[in-house]
């Protein structure tokens, strides 16, 4: 097996194995690091990297949004599928227009984003330690 076929194994043995909270974060990171590859391959003028990691970031945008439950998240729910969205339309500017700060506008936000999800991921993993040690 050739080491890129290793590592796919891995990624996805990783992730199939990985609690939920972890995996979400693991896209927040995913995301950006996709974004900030396309910043630089637009800086550098190479135009098909810069698609096909704006791309790539769409996606995982993209399952964000498919993944939301208006039922159970309500305004919460909503108000992160306008982010979403936005942060798509953000991207999209960027790709059209070839400029690089609507993208560093979208990593701002998922960094933001991400910080706050690992707050609430070690805080929820802190209630459960404590409360098993009960």
């Amino acid at each position: 097996m050739s080491a890129a076929r290793q590592l796919q194994a891995y990624r996805e043995t990783q992730i199939t194995t990985t609690d939920p909270a972890t995996v979400l974060l693991m896209l927040y990171q995913g995301a950006i690091d996709f974004l900030r590859r396309a910043h630089a391959s637009l800086l550098a003028g190479q135009m098909a990297e810069k698609g096909m990691h704006i791309l790539r970031a769409n996606d995982i945008i993209n399952q964000f949004i498919a993944s939301l439950d208006h039922d159970v998240g309500g305004e919460i729910a909503q108000n992160l599928d306008a982010l979403y969205r936005y942060m798509l339309d953000q991207i999209m500017i960027a790709n059209v227009n070839n400029d690089p700060q609507p993208l560093n506008t979208v990593i701002v936000l998922l960094t933001t984003l991400k910080s706050g999800w690992e707050e609430a991921v070690c805080t929820q993993r802190k209630r459960v330690t404590h409360g098993g040690a009960k």
